[in-house]
């Protein structure tokens, strides 16, 4: 089981879909997005209304209205995006199971006790170490890995796809 739902894949890749080749932003629906990448509309307009909350993107009203980043890519975090949607989640939740053990009669003694549990202490760096990884990479750094690979035709693809959703 993922540890990350769907929508955090679906809502790093829209982001993405919302810079073009030179890193500059553009406004896209969510109708737009979800087409684009062939994901369920309605799933993807609850991941935006979290991405709006915690401040990433903000709509914009009217015909042709949609979302752009509310801030520049490269300020924009995948650690950003993950707790935006998925919230910050815990790798792991210590239960002191080291003071429960049989012999101690219910009545631990202090040493099994002193200190912060050594398991604990893994699962806490772990979970550090991973949001600094997350935090080093931004929408603009897994933009321009896209556009890297992509023929330089792509752009001007997406940009016609998009153009031709509108008219």
């Amino acid at each position: 089981m993922a540890f990350f739902s769907s929508g955090v894949e679906y809502g790093i890749h829209s982001l993405i879909c919302m810079v073009d080749a030179k890193g500059d932003a553009r406004e896209m629906s969510v109708r737009e997005m979800a087409g684009l990448q062939n994901v369920p509309y309605d799933y993807l307009a609850k991941i935006f209304t979290r991405l709006s909350r915690a401040g990433l993107v903000t709509s914009s009203e009217g015909k042709g209205g949609g979302f752009r980043l509310a801030r520049p890519s490269e300020l924009i975090t995948v650690l950003d995006v993950v707790q935006a949607i998925d919230g910050e989640k815990s790798l792991f939740e210590c239960r002191e199971i080291r003071q429960r053990l049989a012999l101690f009669n219910d009545t631990p003694p202090a040493w099994a006790c002193d200190g912060p549990c050594g398991v604990r202490a893994v699962m806490d760096s772990a979970q550090q170490q991973m949001e600094e990884a997350l935090a080093r990479h931004t929408i603009l750094d897994l933009a321009r890995r896209t556009y890297r690979k992509a023929p330089d035709t792509f752009n001007i693809e997406v940009q016609e796809w998009i153009t031709a959703r509108r008219t």
